[in-house]
């Protein structure tokens, strides 16, 4: 194999003309990333730095980020509020999708070229290139676009399982949510239309209500209310166009909570349950279940392909400009995300 070396300073590139044993030797060999050292406001502890790869071992792949979104859970988690925390100091990020660049000698599930997203949160996906091990990446096909394969393993994933694993839901039922312009919301929505489940879908009051509103009902959602409607009487005459929903989500809590339950279809007469769901705590639970998460990604890809799951609305930024993407991604009212492009 012939091999070419160029140095700038530290840094080491490695260009190779011939692939051998199937995997390639990649040009990549330092990574950009955002770290912190300390728990804190991201803002103030995250800190963009250049890291050295470590070397590549048999069970390893090397991966370019391509896209990584910023999620609430990924802020929680820097500010050391969040379930579990990564050991410090770790690179922001839990979600995103990657390219393969370089494969080890034992690994067999993945090969160049690949594109893969974490099947696990803690694997910190805000920098350029990290070395991984294979069994802790999925694979996603590369004719689905990149923000929604960036953004596929939580928001989507998340709305799937809740869709799926509480309630038998039939075409025509209806479900009733909180939250609705966040990314899982979003999701939720495209998923229950594809479905043919009627939503009915609380957002807080605001100034861009009518667009907002506008923007979910093109999204499938069959009702868009405010939190102020939920409590009044004109619910009723909502229940006459569709039925009482048989599952409530809530990502909101507090009265907004008690109030999607007492519209749960036969509240009194049933065995009304409450679930916690945390789709981290779901992967988890199912890591040795390889058809499990293959089906569910596969089902959603078939969706994103159809048209009928698409990513919620995205600002792309590279990480030089990570201040101005933290600040946008804490400010009230924004049903955009802010995803890193690499």
């Amino acid at each position: 194999m012939k091999l070419s070396l160029l140095t700038r300073g530290r840094l080491v590139y490695r260009t190779a003309v011939l692939l051998k044993n199937s995997y390639s030797v990649s040009a990549v060999r330092d990574s950009a990333a955002l770290l912190h050292r300390n728990h804190g406001e991201p803002s103030q502890v995250l800190q963009l730095e250049d890291l050295v790869l470590p070397q590549m071992g048999p069970e390893s792949v090397l991966v370019k980020m391509l896209a990584a979104p910023i999620n609430p859970s990924d802020l929680n988690m820097i500010q050391g509020t969040y379930a579990i925390l990564p050991e410090l100091p770790a690179v922001g990020g839990n979600e995103g999708v990657a390219r393969v660049m370089e494969v080890g000698d034992k690994v067999k599930a993945l090969k160049v070229g690949d594109w893969v997203i974490p099947r696990d949160a803690g694997i910190g996906t805000w920098r350029t290139a990290a070395v991984l091990k294979a069994d802790d990446l999925v694979t996603l096909p590369k004719d689905i676009p990149v923000l929604s394969a960036a953004t596929l393993g939580v928001n989507p994933c998340t709305a799937f399982r809740m869709l799926s694993d509480f309630e038998e839901l039939k075409p025509g039922d209806t479900v009733i949510q909180n939250a609705a312009n966040s990314g899982v919301g979003q999701a939720v929505i495209q998923i229950a239309a594809a479905k043919g489940i009627q939503s009915i879908n609380v957002v807080r009051d605001r100034p861009d209500l009518q667009q907002l509103s506008e923007r979910l009902t093109a999204l499938g959602a069959t009702h868009v209310i405010t939190e102020e409607t939920l409590r009044r009487p004109e619910m009723k005459e909502l229940f006459k166009s569709c039925p009482r929903p048989k599952l409530a989500l809530n990502g909101v809590g507090g009265k907004s909570a008690t109030e999607l339950l007492r519209h749960l279809h036969a509240l009194i007469f049933k065995d009304v349950k409450i679930r916690g769901f945390w789709v981290t705590q779901w992967k988890r639970d199912n890591k040795h279940d390889e058809d499990a998460l293959r089906n569910m990604l596969d089902e959603l890809c078939i969706l994103i392909r159809a048209g009928k799951l698409s990513a919620p609305a995205c600002t792309e930024v590279c990480l030089q400009d990570f201040r101005k993407a933290l600040e946008n991604a804490m400010k009230p009212y924004v049903s955009t995300k802010q995803v890193f492009v690499m």
